[in-house]
């Protein structure tokens, strides 16, 4: 004797002895709602305290928060870029202003300072009563910076060495 799933012999379809038998598919009104399993019990999705459905609630607080992020992102590479300027014209000036105090022309000390800050600065030499001042000055560019047309100066000052 055979048993099994629709197996043969002689009892035709969906015969046999019942085990191993499978549910036969039921259609129509008396078949079970899309997405239940026979003998589990529906899942809930979640909802807010409102009872409504929360699907699609993450795209959308993504959305709204990641132009926020992208910002802050933009803010954060803004002040970096206004830093590193800072710091190149302060060394600019620092090395011009040790020229002028070894007696190095006017001309050089310019150079050096101008080499060092970048061909957008713009260097002034100061001399008086023996001491000698550099002050590099330029004005920031870049994307987004350059919108606020702010200009950063540096100033170094020296005594100049006597020969001895």
């Amino acid at each position: 004797m055979a048993s099994g799933r629709g197996g043969s012999g002689g009892q035709g379809k969906g015969g046999g002895s019942g085990a191993g038998r499978r549910s036969p598919i039921r259609c129509g009104a008396a078949a079970e709602p899309a997405g239940h399993a026979a003998g589990r019990e529906p899942v809930e999705r979640p909802t807010d305290s409102t009872g409504l459905n929360q699907r699609g609630a993450v795209t959308a607080e993504v959305a709204v928060v990641l132009p926020a992020l992208v910002v802050l992102l933009a803010l954060v590479l803004g002040t970096a870029h206004f830093g590193t300027a800072q710091l190149r014209i302060e060394e600019a000036a620092r090395a011009g202003a040790r020229e002028a105090m070894r007696g190095e022309s006017a001309a050089s000390v310019r150079g050096t300072a101008q080499r060092l800050a970048g061909s957008d600065a713009s260097v002034e030499i100061a001399a008086g009563a023996g001491w000698t001042t550099v002050k590099v000055s330029v004005e920031v560019e870049g994307p987004m910076v350059g919108l606020f047309g702010i200009e950063l100066d540096a100033s170094a000052s020296g005594k100049k060495e006597s020969g001895g």
